[in-house]
């Protein structure tokens, strides 16, 4: 499916997780891109939806209101669930535009997620760049635990540089659990050379990444940010979340603060939206101070 506005193209792919395939601006991929009828797996797309939940829940089990909850662990060989169900499930067209799409995907309780809930995904390109939604209702009868969140993989060239201002990071375990919240303004670091796997809290809902090329800015509702990359490898994943890593399990064993981790409680039918987008332009040679 290939949205496009000028020289702005989005290929989707609803059969693979209701993942964006590739992105590209000028001919030039912005996200990591494949088009949509060569990709083979969604490992590899541009970006996937994370819902209902993002990151890590630890041991793939879910503590809410003092039961548990085994989940599938669909990211072998590591010990935990991640990313949630939406990422790994069809999605189906609910309607589509040259520039506009929507996805729907109906969750039925199973072993990756207990709760039934309802999401939908939209998507349009514009003079303004790539514009995101994406909202989940809970079908169950009770209240429910919700996340949600984008996993877009951007392209690293030369120059490659993120800025974002936050004020908490959390550092991770070896078992790529947070273990610990501390003060930080954010990130202004060069790419080539960064090695980092964190989520940010307090993010202002601004990033920016900027090469010799292409000064992607994304903006978000979403208040925590996870960046993930090493020297390695080609792209950097810059994801606007709703929670912190593994948050519903951290607030119900009393870690941490429920409102600050992120965690959102739905109530029975009730929706919880939010919004993503990604604004393009062409770099410009910086003029040397006089």
């Amino acid at each position: 499916m290939k949205l496009q506005y000028d020289t702005l193209v989005c290929e989707l792919q609803p059969a693979l997780g209701g993942c964006i395939a590739g992105l590209w601006w000028n001919h030039l991929p912005v996200l990591r891109s494949t088009c949509a009828d060569q990709l083979q797996s969604v490992r590899q797309a541009a970006s996937y939806p994370l819902l209902p939940y993002s990151n890590r829940i630890a041991q793939a089990v879910l503590h809410w209101q003092g039961q548990q909850h085994p989940l599938f662990k669909n990211w072998a060989p590591d010990q935990h669930s991640i990313h949630g169900v939406g990422w790994e499930r069809p999605w189906s067209v609910l309607a589509q535009t040259p520039h506009s799409a929507l996805l729907g995907y109906q969750h039925t309780p199973d072993t990756s997620w207990p709760f039934a809930f309802d999401a939908t995904q939209g998507f349009t390109v514009s003079a303004q760049g790539l514009a995101m939604t994406m909202s989940i209702t809970n079908r169950a009868d009770h209240a429910v635990p919700v996340g949600l969140g984008w996993h877009p993989f951007f392209v690293k060239r030369p120059g490659s540089h993120i800025t974002f201002t936050a004020q908490a990071r959390w550092e991770m375990g070896p078992d790529q659990l947070p273990v610990q919240r501390l003060a930080s303004p954010g990130l202004d670091a060069d790419v080539a050379d960064l090695v980092i796997d964190h989520c940010f809290d307090g993010w202002a809902g601004e990033a920016v990444l900027r090469d010799d090329q292409i000064t992607a800015r994304l903006t978000s509702t979403l208040e925590h940010l996870v960046v993930y990359t090493v020297p390695e490898r080609s792209d950097i994943a810059i994801e606007p979340v709703s929670h912190a890593n593994n948050a519903f399990n951290r607030a119900a064993h009393g870690l941490d603060d429920a409102r600050r981790l992120g965690v959102i409680t739905l109530q029975s039918s009730d929706t919880f939206s939010c919004a993503m987008r990604i604004t393009l332009a062409s770099s410009t040679p910086e003029t040397p101070a006089p």
